[in-house]
């Protein structure tokens, strides 16, 4: 049984969520947009009726955003954010249920979503990579702009999800934000050593020609235990030559 809420809810309203097994998918489509209505028409705004909803009905929050995303699709942003702000450990679901009522473009649930609580980003990038693959490149670059303070922790969670895509999630961060390089470099060596020569790889191309930078990444990687010897080797094999990676190593 649901709690009761003395001024937000009626008995109505209850009977509503409450018992949503009993009635056909349409019927709690129409019930639930009354409900929403009831609540935005108190609350004097969209945002404001969503959030307090999904504050005291969490457990049914597919209904509730997916309800007011049906309703009003032109305030899918206010919806998102209400949502999530409301329940943040739902930040998966609500980016979910967005992505599938196709709204809008996915990366403007990204960058809603993540705006809305910076903290699950790396639940919003993987419910988004998860739903539209395709769309990795852009999913992972308006990520990182962002919130580029996570870029390390957006890369290895996408990239522990999708091992197979290391170097496409790796490269499209560093061309969003070039400067979290040496962070995203650590991170994927630290949960990829054996994907070292891959990250490496990619790392000594990108930045090719910003050595300040390229050194800071071979720091990194000395830093996750990657030994001189092993980074010598990477970067001959990817076209470094002696006296580069002299300065490269030096004081590692």
């Amino acid at each position: 049984m649901k709690l009761q809420l003395p001024v937000l809810v009626t008995c109505c309203c209850l009977s509503l969520l409450g018992l949503t097994q009993e009635r056909t998918p349409q019927s709690i489509d129409t019930k639930t947009a009354q409900f929403l209505e009831s609540q935005i028409e108190r609350s004097a705004s969209v945002g404001h009726g969503v959030r307090n909803v999904v504050s005291h009905y969490p457990e049914d929050v597919e209904i509730i955003v997916g309800t007011a995303l049906d309703m009003y699709p032109e305030k899918y942003k206010e919806i998102i954010h209400a949502a999530i702000s409301a329940q943040p450990a739902l930040t998966h679901d609500v980016v979910q249920i967005a992505i599938d009522k196709g709204i809008t473009e996915c990366v403007e649930i990204v960058e809603t979503a993540i705006k809305a609580e910076p903290s699950y980003v790396d639940f919003v990038v993987n419910a988004a990579a998860n739903s539209s693959p395709e769309q990795l490149d852009d999913i992972i670059r308006v990520a990182v702009q962002t919130e580029p303070q996570s870029a390390d922790a957006i890369v290895r969670s996408v990239a522990k999800a999708q091992p197979n895509r290391l170097m496409e999630i790796m490269v499209s961060a560093l061309n969003a934000v070039p400067i979290v390089g040496e962070y995203v470099v650590e991170a994927l060596l630290a949960a990829h050593p054996a994907s070292a020569e891959t990250v490496m790889s990619a790392a000594i191309h990108h930045y090719e020609n910003n050595d300040d930078e390229l050194k800071r990444v071979f720091e990194s990687a000395r830093s996750v235990g990657i030994s001189k010897e092993q980074l010598r080797e990477l970067g001959l094999k990817n076209g470094m030559s002696q006296e580069q990676l002299t300065v490269m190593l030096s004081n590692n």
